[in-house]
């Protein structure tokens, strides 16, 4: 298969092209050279900016095209529509903030989508990207009707995560010494490893699948507690787990997801199905989950590759934590 690719060079986009490349397919990348550029020096490469300069797309033929960045339905409605002569077979990579709510347990893919009131916003905010997201499916089913798969996927972990929503907590483990654990062992958490979902999108890709899928995991439900504690044995040490409870953490100003990431209060109504969307149809369309320690294990390794002196963009400080456990320990009882 002849595979184009628009990015390719961050995250998700890298395991993609390892995936395609693995299953022996012809990988073109497109994109403006900025992110990563020494990546993938044995592939062919156009350069352009989805902003404005799309001709390098043009005069060409490819299988599949799989677009990792997509964020504004104008950008996402140039490319498809560019591509539409081009391609059988359109990728478009969303996400499960595309819902409008998180209210309702086990949402599925009939879940209502996200709007905005104004669609032709371009500037990305925790309430425009979720509907943004989703008018750029519409864009691209617009541009190449009955040709489009959406992938949504939930939060997305692994090696070469950009976000550190994930990687903080094998690293915190890995640490070792007291470590504070948001609210309840059982809490449950929901995220799918880059690789899973680059296999499972670069398959759906050669078969020509078609229609949105709800990407998460894993296929049975994992809680917070189970998810450190994995860590811990692979980190191999008997770093103390100090669970503290949310409504404390709250009034201390902890922020759910930021410092303590895979933590929402399980007391918000409005996310009272954050952690337990459906990921049922992607399953039966082939999804499928490695065991949690080749996760945790890979991010570990990953994570020891970074420059030192690293700036972490999620997770508490060293003395942020210890504030919160002294806190914790000394509050009155």
């Amino acid at each position: 298969m002849k595979l184009l690719l628009l990015g390719g060079t961050g995250f998700l986009g890298i395991h993609i092209v390892e995936t395609a490349l693995a299953r022996g397919h012809i990988v073109t990348l497109f994109n403006r050279g900025q992110r990563n550029p020494a990546l993938f020096p044995q592939l062919e490469r156009l350069r352009g900016d989805r902003t404005g300069d799309l001709s390098a797309l043009d005069g060409r033929q490819w299988d599949a095209a799989i677009d990792t960045s997509g964020y504004f339905p104008r950008i996402v409605r140039a490319a498809a529509t560019r591509l539409a002569g081009a391609v059988d077979h359109y990728t478009f990579i969303s996400s499960l903030s595309a819902y409008a709510s998180f209210r309702e347990p086990q949402m599925d893919e009939s879940a209502p989508l996200g709007t905005l009131a104004d669609p032709n916003v371009e500037e990305i905010t925790g309430e425009t990207y979720g509907p943004l997201k989703a008018l750029c499916e519409q864009a691209a089913a617009e541009a190449l009707p009955g040709r489009v798969l959406v992938v949504r996927p939930g939060l997305i972990v692994g090696p070469h995560d950009p976000t550190d929503r994930f990687t903080y907590w094998p690293h915190r483990l890995a640490r070792g010494g007291e470590v504070l654990a948001p609210g309840r062992p059982a809490h449950r958490v929901q995220f799918i490893d880059a690789r899973d979902l680059a296999g499972w999108i670069v398959q759906m890709a050669e078969v020509r699948q078609t229609g949105a899928y709800n990407a998460t995991g894993p296929a049975t439900p994992l809680t917070l507690g189970q998810l450190l504690e994995t860590c811990r044995t692979v980190a191999g040490n008997a770093a103390p787990l100090t669970w503290v409870d949310e409504q404390f953490l709250l009034d201390a100003g902890a922020k759910p997801w930021i410092e303590l990431p895979l933590w929402v209060p399980e007391g918000d109504p409005d996310n009272a199905g954050f952690d337990s969307v459906s990921a049922a149809r992607a399953i039966a369309a082939g999804l499928t989950f490695r065991p949690l320690a080749d996760t945790v294990h890979a991010t570990l390794a990953w994570e020891t590759t970074r420059p030192p002196g690293h700036e972490w963009r999620a997770g508490l400080t060293a003395d942020r934590e210890r504030e919160l456990l002294h806190a914790w320990h000394t509050r009155p009882q």
